[in-house]
């Protein structure tokens, strides 16, 4: 019977390509789904075969802990080489999508406490 693996939503192609590499070198056996013209399905890699299972999941946990780490020390040369934009660089690319951006979530954080002041003005 079939059984799910890995969940390719919001996946970067990179991590899932790295995956399929992962399983055809292993020689697991697996098959794709995608999620269709309207977005009903699931994108998905899955186990033609659920013996496989275990050994799967395995590589695919070792492949994250790995990448993790890979993608931290990433960040951390990134932001030694000063290639992370800060506020101010955010803004000044930006200067309406980040006051815009600002001003929703102020308003969304007054609706939402807005229910608490009028209980404490009682």
């Amino acid at each position: 019977m079939a059984r799910l693996l890995f969940k390719l939503a919001q996946v970067p192609d990179d991590e899932a390509q790295d995956i399929r590499a992962l399983l055809d070198e292993h020689q697991i056996s697996y098959y794709e789904t995608d999620a269709g013209f309207f977005r009903v399905g699931l994108d998905a890699i899955w186990l033609a075969d659920g013996a496989q299972e275990e050994r799967a999941r395995e590589l695919i946990r070792e492949y994250q802990a790995e990448r993790v780490i890979r993608q931290q020390q990433n960040y951390a040369q990134l932001v030694e080489a000063g290639q992370v934009p800060n506020v101010w660089q955010l803004f000044c690319a930006q200067p309406i999508r980040f006051i815009a951006s600002a001003s929703a979530i102020i308003f969304v954080a007054g609706l939402t406490l807005l229910p608490f002041v009028m209980l404490l003005r009682r």
